[in-house]
This record gives C-alpha cells, sequence and structure tokens, in this order.
C-alpha cells in the first residue's frame, strides 16, 4: 500500500513538473498562476503547495530539472571527443545550441536569474553544466594546452560569454547567426591556446 502511495505522489510531483515547465517556457514566470498548473495538471490546488510550497518552489525545481538536462546535453556532446580541447569546443557549441530550445531560453537564461536571484541562479548554474567547463579548462591547462592561468577566474569569463552568447542567439532572427557565433567562438577559444598547445 505504501508502495502505490508512493508511486502516486512520485506522479503527482512529476505531472506537476511538467505542467509547470510548459507554463513557464511559454507564459513566463509572472504570468503563471500555481492554481491554474495544478488544474492542468489533473490534481489539486493543495496537491500543488503540498509538493512545492508555492508557485517560486514549483519554478525552482522546474529550473533545477532543465539546468541538469542541459548540463547533461554539454556533457554528452563534450563526451564524444577524446581530446580535451575538442570537448571544450564541443560542449560549448552543446550550450550555445540549446539556448534555442525555448524552454532553456525562457526558464534558464531569462527567468531564473531575475526570479531566483543571480546568486542562487548562479549555483544552480555551476551544480548543472558550468562546472564542465571548469573540469574541461583545468584538464587544458594541466595538458598545457592552455597556458598556465588560473582557472576560476577563466571559467567564469567564459561562462558568462556564454550565457550572453545564448540568449543572444535565442533572440536573433538572422539565419547566420548560429554559424557566425560558432566562427567567433572559436576565434575566442583559440586566442587561450599556448603557443605550443
Amino acid at each position: 500500500m505504501g508502495g502505490a502511495r508512493a508511486e502516486q505522489r512520485a506522479a503527482t510531483r512529476r505531472a506537476l513538473l511538467a505542467e509547470g515547465r510548459r507554463r513557464f517556457a511559454v507564459d513566463g514566470y509572472h504570468d503563471v498562476v500555481l492554481a491554474e498548473v495544478a488544474q492542468g495538471a489533473g490534481v489539486t490546488k493543495g496537491a500543488a503547495y503540498h509538493h512545492f510550497e508555492s508557485k517560486a518552489g514549483l519554478f525552482r525545481a522546474v529550473v533545477a530539472e532543465v539546468q541538469r538536462e542541459l548540463g547533461e546535453r554539454v556533457a554528452e556532446a563534450a563526451g564524444r571527443h577524446e581530446d580535451p580541447w575538442e570537448q571544450l569546443r564541443a560542449g560549448c557549441r552543446a550550450f550555445l545550441a540549446a539556448g534555442r530550445d525555448p524552454v532553456v531560453r525562457r526558464v534558464v537564461l531569462m527567468d531564473a536569474p531575475a526570479v531566483l536571484g543571480w546568486d542562487e541562479w548562479r549555483a544552480m548554474d555551476e551544480d548543472s553544466s558550468a562546472r564542465h567547463l571548469t573540469e574541461v579548462l583545468g584538464a587544458l591547462v594541466a595538458a598545457r594546452v592552455i597556458a598556465d592561468r588560473p582557472v576560476e577566474p577563466l571559467a567564469r569569463l567564459l561562462s558568462g560569454a556564454m550565457n550572453e552568447a545564448a540568449l543572444w542567439l535565442a533572440r536573433s532572427t538572422d539565419p547566420r547567426a548560429p554559424e557566425q557565433t560558432e566562427q567567433a567562438l572559436d576565434r575566442l577559444l583559440s586566442g587561450l591556446r599556448a603557443p605550443n598547445g
């Protein structure tokens, strides 16, 4: 009996997350009403409050889910390569491409920093995709592909540039923008290489 209840709770949570994700991506955080999310998920408003306590709690859970998926996309793209330099390029490109996903664009890049605050959003970003960037940059410095320098500020600078580029790409109507951005990214990354790297 307890297993059936636990499965029902998990199903309710999944339904709320799915409906919340859909609505936050389409309407934006400020125009979403928790009671309407509950109704759309086929559950009571009380169930929504039980699982997430508030609209902000649901949004936080949706952001965490989307961030985790984004981190997996970046890691998967990087993992297709043995060479750390190609891992860096592939991971950065995967991140930029993900910015064209309407859920990533609206939920993670646009609303999350404003709703959750910069510090919490950065911490979630760090837990998901930014740590992969720090890891591969560290490996490149250790392999002397990138000149010996502190990795942390380099990772922060590159992460900020990537977030800004992803937002710009997401809003751009120029069909050449993705290719131009990848070319600019390659030039930027090439500037990091050690002379013999």
